[in-house]
């Protein structure tokens, strides 16, 4: 279980340090794990470089699998000690816009799990996206990776979907099939605020192009209603995730795809110090979620 473990965040992180320091173990024993794993296979799982990590088609498939039965696993040990201590209450989940509508089959399943408990879902904003949270008044947050708050546990990754550029519909970019990363920097953004971490929001509004240059910041929104109607105005543009396509299709905004965009990870995030069962059961449910096509043409 160690050892599939080790394997499981190596092919999170991609990085043989960053997996020994969230693991607390020495890169040493990380590198000893997956070569024995792959010798045990007799394949690789990984191609390593000086500079980068990846799965390789194997490893990919082994990844999905494990990922599967290590969630299985953690979900029936949580149910176990939830039924011993006799759980049936009331679990609150913050939720960012359709998320909830997009998790639906990991909600229903673990609904299906806990008849006794109520999930009741409380709307946040990314303005303030723990704010929820670090006031009690939910007990688990869904929110796009990274979260690096030292009072906050990050659980699984429960979906994983490619960014959109969202601009109006009469800017010369909505007639593109797809636009990059370096065509941000003549573009304004929708300023999210201060009351997010840095670090996050510059998940959703990078400061920087690959190639370095600057991206500019201008309309302040404090709600994704805000940031449409921003956008649709001409006055920003924005990162926003693919579920967006389906379910905040209105007329004036188009949705184009990002041939070199970021991958946006949504996980449940909780506070540490009270951390429950019944959030570790939650977080455990496995559930196939809607599959997100990469590359669909329409905007």
């Amino acid at each position: 279980m160690r050892d599939i473990e080790i394997f499981l965040t190596l092919a999170e992180e991609l990085h043989f340090g960053r997996t020994a320091e969230r693991l607390y173990i020495s890169q040493s024993r990380v590198s000893h794990a997956i070569k024995k794993q792959e010798r045990r296979i007799g394949a690789p799982l990984f191609t390593r470089t000086s500079r980068v990590v990846q799965l390789t088609a194997i490893g990919e498939q082994l990844c999905a699998e494990l990922r599967h039965g290590s969630r299985l696993i953690e979900s029936a040990l949580a149910s176990a000690q939830a039924a011993a201590q006799g759980i049936g209450d009331t679990l609150t989940l913050g939720i960012l816009g359709a998320l909830g509508h997009v998790l639906d089959p990991v909600l229903t399943a673990f609904r299906g799990a806990h008849p006794n408990v109520e999930l009741v879902l409380r709307e946040a904003h990314f303005s303030a996206p723990f704010a929820l949270l670090r006031a009690g008044d939910v007990d688990v947050q869904l929110a796009w990776q990274p979260v690096r708050e030292p009072d906050l546990t990050v659980g699984n990754t429960v979906l994983v979907e490619p960014m959109r550029l969202a601009v109006a519909s009469g800017s010369p970019l909505a007639r593109r099939a797809a636009v990059t990363m370096d065509d941000l920097s003549d573009q304004t953004f929708c300023d999210i605020g201060t009351g997010a971490p840095g670090y996050w929001a510059d998940e959703l509004i990078p400061p920087r192009t690959p190639s370095g240059r600057s991206i500019k910041r201008g309309p302040r929104v404090h709600t994704f209603q805000e940031m449409l109607a921003t956008i649709a105005a001409g006055r920003a543009v924005s990162l926003v995730q693919e579920h967006c396509v389906d379910y905040y299709s209105r007329p004036g905004i188009s949705y184009v795809p990002m041939s070199d965009g970021p991958e946006c990870r949504w996980a449940f995030v909780w506070r540490s110090a009270v951390e429950t069962p019944l959030i570790r059961a939650l977080d455990g449910v496995t559930a196939p979620t809607p599959a997100l096509a990469r590359t669909r043409p329409r905007r």
